[in-house]
């Protein structure tokens, strides 16, 4: 039996500083954009565990994601690592699209726009199907949830 939402849900994320470091000002608003995207609407549980909602901290380490997971109220803590390697290319592909994008909204064509855009959503879908299948067994997540969690992970890339 799953846990009734209001369990199964983040109630706060927290970047490590130590780890991935302070951004430009523009890069420290996407990743405020990201986090409260994120805690406005998401489903998030643990499998097996009816100990949420949850608080996230997300970290660096080595080429990977941590993902610190703890209950809001009392239990035990849990940290799942997610190998960036496997987001590589989508993460690559994704930024190239967005660069594209933005740069075309002043010359381009409304069907060159709408390309580039359809272009955009179909990579940021298929990460985020990656990333879930990543958290697969670990952490429980729907498709929006996986889907912000990756603009977080592209916040967290992008560079200045």
């Amino acid at each position: 039996m799953s846990p009734p939402a209001d369990r199964r849900r983040l109630i706060d994320v927290a970047l490590d500083e130590a780890s991935l470091g302070h951004g430009t000002p523009d890069q420290e608003h996407e990743r405020a954009i990201a986090i409260y995207d994120l805690l406005q609407e998401n489903s998030f549980a643990l499998p097996e565990r009816d100990d949420g909602p949850y608080k996230l901290r997300v970290a660096s380490q080595e080429g990977r994601l941590s993902l610190q997971i703890e209950p809001a109220e009392s239990g035990t803590s849990v940290t799942h690592v997610v190998p960036l390697a496997s987001f590589r290319t989508l993460l690559k592909d994704y930024l190239l699209i967005c660069e594209s994008y933005y740069a075309s909204i002043r010359t381009a064509t409304p069907t060159q726009i709408e390309a580039l855009d359809r272009a955009r959503r179909t990579t940021h879908n298929e990460a985020a199907a990656l990333l879930a299948e990543r958290l697969a067994g670990k952490i429980e997540v729907d498709e929006e949830t996986a889907r912000r969690l990756f603009t977080l992970i592209v916040a967290l890339h992008v560079k200045a």
